[in-house]
């Protein structure tokens, strides 16, 4: 879990060895993901960073978590990411949720610093999935509360198996308790890995055909074309 001063963590280790990143690997307050024009378009150029080194920086931040937890967003994803940037520098500059929530005032408590900080938190794979609206920014926090590949698991289940913000809350809350993700997800009538993909018919064609002669399912064919693409 992210501790009193988010920013950059180290990739854990996946089943087959590689390195997988499943925290932020950014600068903290850095508009990796508001910044990009492919995911925002032309609000791209509007992006803020927030550098929790620089005094100034550091007084937008808390004007900006001060408006954030008033409710000043009408529910506007890049907004929110926004926020969770501000609330991560403000962290990060005054080095403590406390400090941080009374640099702010008003509405913003250590618990919505904290919890927006942790968005803010996410590898990029995961935020983009929010800028982009497939995954609800209120989705997000409960994603942020699980530690580890356990995290990435659980967002790509939200894409995949129409999860509501309700079901992810539960799963998370869950897979903190000690159950399994795959248990967690199977009580929302998920089966982690499943996907659907659409291929080219002659693609089709040739995965059917070298499965059949092989004697294995299409599925245990793809995951062996890709894990050799992916090492």
């Amino acid at each position: 879990m992210t501790d009193n001063r988010p920013g950059d963590r180290s990739p854990r280790r996946g089943e087959t060895g590689r390195s997988i990143p499943t925290d932020r690997e950014s600068p903290v307050g850095a508009p990796v993901i508001r910044g990009d024009e492919s995911v925002a378009g032309t609000r791209a150029r509007e992006a803020v960073q927030f550098d929790p080194d620089n005094p100034e920086s550091l007084a937008d931040a808390a004007e900006t978590v001060r408006q954030f937890a008033a409710g000043n967003t009408n529910d506007d994803h890049l907004y929110m990411l926004r926020g969770a940037a501000a609330c991560a520098a403000l962290v990060r500059g005054e080095g403590s949720y406390k400090a941080a929530a009374e640099r702010a005032g008003g509405d913003a408590t250590v618990s919505f610093i904290r919890k927006w900080a942790r968005v803010h938190d996410l590898p990029r794979s995961v935020r983009k999935q929010v800028a982009l609206g497939r995954i609800a920014p209120t989705a997000a926090k409960h994603i942020a509360r699980v530690g580890g590949e356990a995290r990435l698991l659980l967002a790509w289940a939200i894409l995949d198996g129409d999860l509501t913000v309700r079901d992810v809350r539960s799963a998370a809350s869950a897979i903190n308790d000690g159950t399994p993700i795959d248990q967690a997800l199977a009580e929302h009538d998920v089966v982690l890995g499943r996907l659907e993909i659409t291929l080219s018919p002659t693609t089709y064609r040739d995965l059917r055909r070298r499965a059949s002669i092989d004697g294995i399912t299409p599925g245990e064919l793809v995951t062996d074309a890709l894990e050799q693409y992916f090492e």
